[in-house]
């Protein structure tokens, strides 16, 4: 269930992106599902349907979602792809904070900081 509120500082095209990234990534929407269509969102969601095709465009550049023409948009194997890089690069770090003796918590500080800021935390 998607859920824009109008009071909110977030823009409605990043509300409904980000509801959508969300159910794609906890798989609430699963690979293969297909999107309802820009302006029947629109219309449910009370959405200009510039916005809904703005969240739609942001999605398929993330790779979350693939657009097929006429038959729609679907949630992609993409996804599911990053997951699987994102799985594989943390094994990796994970083998080097071992390797170089930092601790969990140090470890999980410098993931969190390169999270927020893009570089890692001061040791």
């Amino acid at each position: 269930m998607i859920v824009i509120d109008a009071a909110s500082p977030i823009p409605p095209f990043e509300q409904l992106r980000a509801q959508l990234a969300r159910q794609i990534q906890d798989r609430t929407l699963a690979v293969g599902t297909r999107l309802p269509p820009i302006r029947h969102l629109a219309a449910d969601l009370g959405l200009a349907v510039n916005t809904v095709g703005r969240a739609y465009r942001e999605l398929e550049e993330a790779g979350l979602i693939e657009t097929r023409g006429r038959a729609g948009s679907f949630v992609s194997a993409a996804g599911e792809e990053g997951r699987e890089r994102a799985r594989r690069a943390a094994a990796d770090y994970a083998s080097v904070i071992a390797s170089v003796g930092i601790d969990t918590d140090e470890a999980i500080r410098i993931v969190q900081a390169a999270l927020t800021s893009g570089t890692p935390a001061p040791s």
